[in-house]
């Protein structure tokens, strides 16, 4: 019975993320018209601003949410999330560098936030990994330890460029900060798809393996799992697809811990349901955060990054409460 609701939710999620939400805005379209006139006003909107924006959204969502389902099951922590480990807090960094210095380039469509940005996630990854690195394999406290004081020493390094940034650059350097979703044309979600896509299929060839890590590292070595070698892997590939959603839409968070525990608590942990779950509901999550975030202060837009705080931040004390009470 559970399955049967887990999969109607995720339906449901999917078809009024895609077909509901774009037609959603400040302003009317006439969505026969959009279809049917393809030099008309509506069809600009739909197809060139609406669309490309909720399919953005909607592989953000998913890739956050995946990957942190990903490294809660490596890692055996709850509270494992793509930003705990640090990740963003690089990427935000090479952003900011890039605002303060004033550089304008684009190397295949990428410009050059986008580009510092991928260049600080690439560092904090490498930085995190080589802390956290030992002979037996990756370590799980010295990681989650490693990211959280990465993530630290980079704020402080972010706080410090905003001192020395005027006006203009910290105004754009805090609304980097605070995430965004407004796209305009197919290149960041169709190169996004890649990526999520390539990854995606990475953690669900390894679906069994992570099953049995979950019930503990030593049993599944003797079932024939490299778990090294699938740290390894998992940490570098998913990083690197989290350094690519923060270099495009800034540092979104909380969908990659709230996520996976909602589908958890409806459908349990088994991965054949939770990573597929994770791309429906994730992604549809995240679409429906930046429709309110379109509509709640129109014709003004509030960051999308801005909600997802706001819910997650209680689920977050949440989780925590009842880790302690467990205890």
């Amino acid at each position: 019975m559970r399955q049967y609701l887990y999969l109607i939710v995720t339906i449901l999620g999917v078809i009024s993320a895609f077909f509901l939400a774009p037609l959603l805005g400040e302003s009317k379209i006439n969505f026969f018209e959009a279809l049917t006139r393809g030099d008309s006003l509506s069809a600009q909107i739909f197809f060139g601003i609406r669309l490309p924006r909720i399919f953005f959204a909607f592989f953000v969502g998913a890739g956050l949410a995946v990957v942190g389902a990903a490294f809660q099951a490596l890692l055996r922590n709850d509270l494992a999330t793509p930003y705990t480990l640090g990740v963003s807090s690089g990427g935000a960094f090479g952003a900011v560098v890039a605002i303060k210095s004033g550089m304008v380039f684009s190397f295949l469509g990428f410009s050059t936030v986008s580009l510092f940005s991928i260049a600080g996630s690439l560092l904090s990854i490498a930085i995190i990994y080589w802390i956290s690195r030992n002979r037996y394999g990756l370590s799980t406290f010295t990681l989650i330890l490693a990211g959280v004081t990465i993530s630290l020493f980079f704020s402080a390094l972010i706080l410090f460029i905003h001192y020395l940034a005027d006006f203009t650059e910290t105004y754009r350097m805090i609304r980097w900060l605070m995430g965004g979703l407004d796209v305009v044309g197919w290149p960041y979600p169709l190169t996004l798809f890649i990526f999520l896509t390539a990854i995606y299929f990475y953690f669900h060839w390894h679906i069994p393996a992570l099953n049995l890590i979950l019930a503990g590292t030593d049993l599944a070595k003797s079932k024939g799992v490299n778990v090294l070698s699938l740290q390894r892997g998992s940490f570098f590939l998913a990083s690197i697809l989290v350094g690519v959603i923060v270099s495009m839409a800034g540092p979104i968070g909380f969908i990659g811990l709230i996520i996976p525990h909602i589908l958890r608590l409806i459908n349990g942990p088994d991965h054949r349901w939770l990573l597929p779950g994770c791309v429906g509901i994730g992604g549809a999550f995240l679409v429906w955060c930046d429709t309110v975030a379109r509509l709640i202060i129109a014709p003004a837009e509030l960051p999308v990054g801005i909600l997802t705080a706001m819910f997650g931040g209680p689920f977050f004390i949440y989780l925590l409460i009842r880790k302690r009470s467990l205890s």
